[in-house]
């Protein structure tokens, strides 16, 4: 089990920035990837959008709606990944989630969820 706390969330005009933080604890031994995903209002948790991840297998992948604007860091150390948030707009407004997958005593991946932390680009 990998328990998740994200903190960093607020309001910002558009064009501002902010960085979230999301800290690891448990079987962090176990983590194969962290980052994050966004889910704008009015959408489900299916429809939960990819905001960037950093993977053991393949590295860093970002969303094309955030590239080149958001920058991900992954501390495996501190078991902690934080996302600096860079010329937000409106369209940014979302409960952003912090993702893990870690790998359980089976041996298969599971996909581990903070409570989210609200992001509101103002106009």
């Amino acid at each position: 089990q990998v328990q998740l706390v994200e903190s960093g969330g607020g309001v910002v005009q558009a064009g501002g920035s902010l960085r979230l933080s999301c800290s690891a604890s448990g079987s962090v031994h176990t983590i194969r990837a962290m980052g994050w995903f966004r889910q704008a209002p009015g959408k489900t948790r299916r429809q939960r959008e990819l905001v960037a991840i950093v993977r053991d297998d393949d590295g860093t992948v970002y969303g094309d709606s955030v590239k080149g604007r958001f920058l991900v860091s992954r501390d495996d150390a501190a078991h902690t990944v934080d996302l600096q948030m860079h010329n937000l707009t409106p369209e940014d407004t979302a409960d952003y989630y912090c993702n893990v997958v870690a790998k359980n005593q089976a041996g298969y991946d599971m996909n581990y969820w903070g409570k989210g932390t609200l992001v509101t680009v103002s106009s």
